[in-house]
């Protein structure tokens, strides 16, 4: 019986052949490239460059080790730190593989989910809360029209989000102090003319970076309240961070837009070179007594590891806090939703105790 096999035209020399060897054939941008001999690809991969599969940045491949075998597919590794990270993380998407000192305490979080009622803004302030408490500077940037992060805490701020973007104003300039280390940038509807500014800028998606990049020197935290969308402000607000916190209610649709978190940072990483990554998914309107909850956090547990945080459970109280223009540890800080939210604050301190350690 005659062996069938695949006939192809060579992508760089055009000499027609038949592939025999995994090497010969690589999916590229949708379509796929041939290649006749070692010789060809070489000669391909020296012209075009390669981008690093762990840290996403383009380098010239010149290297065997430059280049590796995971599983059946090729990957690019510009470093040797990141061939071991790609064998560590071969089983998970990008935006999950083992992440560095840097990333893994976060100094910069944007707090982001496609899906609405998640508890964004309710975990952002609770989170910003509970640092401050603990003796962290932190900065909250409202990047929500709806401005819920100024109604939450009850505060009235005369310059917003659309002056430093718009504008030009410094973050500090438009900054308000609500709470003993604790500042907040809040936003408005005005956010709605700044997102037609950002569209008719050059590097539209880094305006937001650009503009806060100051303020690295002031707060050792900077929490961002996204909005429930894929707009050019969450964009910005994505390139911005370096860690993301994705908050997801016990229900199905919440696990479904889970994944379009994962599709919207990996297109970040991929298609604007920056290299956030979701640092944790914390799962929101806990209830131990409804098998859907059960059910969801189990799933999370399972596709996420150790990312997935202990769930914050379902509590009246969380939603009291914000109509008394208090945070949960201060309306309620026996609650359940307070002692859950808490261990949050404590990983990312463990985190930043780490980092600190490792650098001293």
């Amino acid at each position: 019986m005659t062996e069938r096999t695949l006939s192809e035209t060579c992508s760089v020399c055009g000499s027609a052949f038949d592939v025999q060897f995994r090497y010969q054939m690589e999916e590229r941008d949708g379509g796929f490239a041939f290649f006749c001999s070692q010789r060809c690809h070489a000669a391909n991969v020296r012209a075009d460059g390669a981008t690093c599969d762990a840290c996403h940045k383009r380098f010239r491949v010149e290297l065997a080790l430059h280049v590796l075998h995971v599983k059946g597919s090729r990957k690019y590794a510009c470093s040797d730190a990141c061939r071991t990270q790609i064998v560590a993380g071969d089983e998970l998407p990008p935006v999950l593989r083992p992440m560095g000192a840097s990333v893994a305490a976060p100094r910069r979080i944007a707090v982001f989910n496609h899906k609405g009622g998640t508890g964004k803004t309710t975990t952002c302030v609770s989170v910003a809360a509970g640092l401050a408490a603990r003796g962290l500077r932190v900065l909250v940037v409202d990047t929500d029209s709806q401005g819920n992060v100024a109604h939450s805490l009850g505060m009235k701020a005369e310059r917003s989000l659309y002056h430093v973007l718009v504008m030009g104003l410094a973050p500090r300039a438009a900054a308000t102090n609500v709470r003993p280390n604790l500042d907040v940038i809040a936003s408005n509807e005005t956010l709605a003319a700044a997102e037609l500014y950002l569209a008719g800028r050059q590097n539209r998606d880094r305006v937001l970076r650009d503009r806060l990049e100051s303020v690295g020197a002031d707060y050792d935290v900077v929490l961002l309240d996204c909005s429930p969308s894929l707009s050019l402000l969450n964009q910005n607000a994505l390139v911005f961070a370096d860690g993301v916190l994705v908050p997801v209610a016990c229900d199905f649709l919440s696990l479904v837009g889970v994944r379009q978190v994962i599709k919207t940072v990996k297109s970040v990483n991929t298609l604007l070179h920056h290299p956030v990554q979701i640092w944790g998914v914390l799962p929101t309107f806990y209830d131990a007594r409804a098998r859907i909850c059960r059910d969801a956090l189990e799933s999370l547990e399972k596709h996420f590891g150790d990312r997935c945080l202990s769930p914050v459970r379902q509590a009246t109280r969380v939603k009291e806090a914000p109509a008394s223009a208090k945070t949960i540890f201060e309306h309620a800080p026996d609650s359940n939703a307070a002692q859950d939210y808490a261990r949050v604050v404590e990983r990312i301190l463990h985190g930043h105790e780490q980092k600190l350690a490792a650098t001293a």
